[in-house]
């Protein structure tokens, strides 16, 4: 099986310091793509994953979300949700482009550009080990973290 990297990037996170994927190695890294900050479904997904952070950093793995949303929107989103998970911005949308999550959506019959909810998985050597597209919340954080437990077997 041939593996796909990980598009590189730096991306400012919410507390101001720049984070660079292919700096997070030999790490693994979850990226969870999601549409905007405080919505209902990325507020459970991000909950989600905050409240499994502490078996994430025991198996060694970094989780980020990444949005379209701005660095004071992040910061909002964190302190209101009592977030511990990393969040990126993506305004210039490269990344989004990049991982090929920017897709047209549709609701109540309009057409718009949007962020496809969608989770990679990045190996130690900056690869994709494991993608999720169309990603439904309930259960999703788990699955994730099992696919973390086998890659690290």
């Amino acid at each position: 099986m041939s593996l796909t990297p990980a598009p590189d990037f730096t991306l400012p996170q919410d507390g101001g310091d720049d984070v660079t994927l292919s700096a997070l190695r030999p790490a693994p890294v979850v990226l969870f793509f999601y549409p905007r900050d405080n919505t209902p479904g990325c507020t459970k997904e991000a909950i989600g994953f905050t409240e499994t952070k502490a078996a994430f950093d025991a198996l060694g793995a970094v989780v980020f979300g990444i949005s379209k949303d701005s660095i004071a929107s992040h910061a909002k989103f964190r302190d209101k949700k009592e977030l511990t998970i990393g969040l990126l911005s993506d305004e210039e949308n490269t990344v989004c482009e990049d991982f090929g999550v920017w897709k047209e959506k549709s609701m109540y019959g309009k057409k718009f550009m949007g962020i496809e909810r969608s989770t990679f998985l990045i190996d130690g050597d900056g690869n994709i080990a494991r993608e999720w597209r169309k990603v439904k919340v309930p259960g999703h954080v788990e699955e994730v973290l099992d696919a973390v437990k086998a890659l690290k077997g």
